[in-house]
């Protein structure tokens, strides 16, 4: 996260805020729309449906 200049903190952020999500090209992962620093973000996040969490994958600015 470090070095894409955010923190745990605006993840959460960028995760309450997305306006869409689609399913990702790997099965079973799904690709968040967001924004952070007044730029478009995609955050690549599976669910853990035995522990009831979100993972998150990766995240990345858009253009």
């Amino acid at each position: 996260m470090a070095d894409r200049d955010f923190d745990e903190i605006d993840l959460r952020t960028m995760l309450e805020n997305a306006s869409g999500f689609s399913p990702n090209v790997v099965p079973g992962r799904f690709t968040v729309l967001t924004r952070h620093a007044g730029q478009p973000w995609e955050v690549i996040v599976e669910p853990d449906d035995d522990d009831e969490l979100l993972v998150v994958i990766t995240a990345y600015s858009v253009g």
